[in-house]
């Protein structure tokens, strides 16, 4: 079984992975140790650069007793052109996981294809499922669950938009997307959540509309990578679309506010919402560890959980 995206999951494999996430957690907090992938051994193939989900997935396989290796594409063979069905079928007689960080969804789609072993989508441009399911774990631990509650994304409607798109269609909660015009998010996951019933989801182009009363806002740089040469007219075309105190006085008072990171402090959120009490970013952070342990452990260890 591979994660490409959110919807590859069905709404008890999510519960079950936030569940186990929260378990693990506090297993390690504890200090109590849990080794299921001891002799295991998880390849990151990444074109793209990271901080966390790297770490993340190579601390999560120390913790849970395995191995990871790191290639980037400018470093290895994949730079110079070999093709994905070749690198996929060589890693797959070296690892037993591979995670994958690369620009379109069609790349990590053909590794997958031609992959013996498990591939996770470390983050492709139109999906970014490790990281959604990481938010929807602080969300749980913060209000203690998302059904009935009102998700607010403020920003571009990218890799994030999509995912959140997914996991509103999986597990029903109401997600009101404000979005400049032009920004909106790929309308075929919108219609694919309609296709599957979902009439929880809804796009704007209303900041004030999808803010009031929203539990959770949630929100991304303007320009991800990749997309370094429009910063400049995105800055103008994004202007109004910012998480600030004035935005996060329209939600409820015991609202959280979540961004993925890196952050532009001053563009998509204000440094005064970025630290402020209602800001759960760190905590949102850290728990990209702690999922990345529950989705190894239930796609690598033997036998599952």
């Amino acid at each position: 079984m591979n994660l490409l995206t959110v919807a590859d999951l069905n709404n008890e494999e999510i519960d079950n992975l936030i569940e186990r996430a929260s378990a693990l957690k506090e297993r390690h907090r504890k200090g109590i140790p849990h080794t299921p992938l001891r002799g295991k051994t998880l390849g990151l193939i990444f074109e793209k650069s990271s901080t966390r989900t790297r770490v993340s997935f190579e601390v999560a396989m120390h913790h849970l007793g395995g191995n990871a290796v790191f290639i980037s594409g400018k470093d290895s063979q994949i730079g110079r052109g070999e093709p994905i069905k070749d690198t996929s079928r060589v890693m797959s007689r070296y690892v037993d996981g591979i995670v994958i960080r690369t620009f379109g969804h069609e790349i990590i789609e053909e590794y997958a294809r031609y992959s013996a072993v498990p591939v996770v989508n470390g983050l492709t441009d139109t999906h970014h499922p490790c990281q959604v399911l990481a938010d929807v774990l602080t969300v749980v631990e913060k209000k203690g669950f998302y059904k009935g509650l009102k998700f607010c994304w403020i920003g571009d409607g990218n890799n994030m938009a999509n995912s959140w798109i997914e996991a509103a269609m999986r597990l029903g909660f109401d997600l009101t997307l404000a979005c400049p015009k032009g920004y909106a998010p790929d309308n075929a996951f919108l219609k694919k959540a309609k296709a599957e019933g979902a009439s929880n989801i809804r796009v704007t182009e209303n900041v004030e509309e999808a803010a009031k009363d929203a539990d959770v806002l949630n929100t991304d740089v303007w320009a991800s990578m990749g997309q370094e040469e429009e910063s400049e007219r995105r800055r103008g075309d994004f202007k109004g679309f910012q998480i600030n105190s004035d935005v996060l006085k329209l939600a409820k008072k015991d609202a959280i506010v979540l961004h993925c990171l890196p952050a532009h402090r001053g563009e998509e959120i204000s440094d005064e919402v970025m630290e402020g009490a209602h800001s759960a970013v760190w905590d949102e952070a850290e728990n990209r560890l702690h999922i990345q342990k529950a989705i190894l452990e239930w796609l690598l260890a033997e036998g599952g959980r």
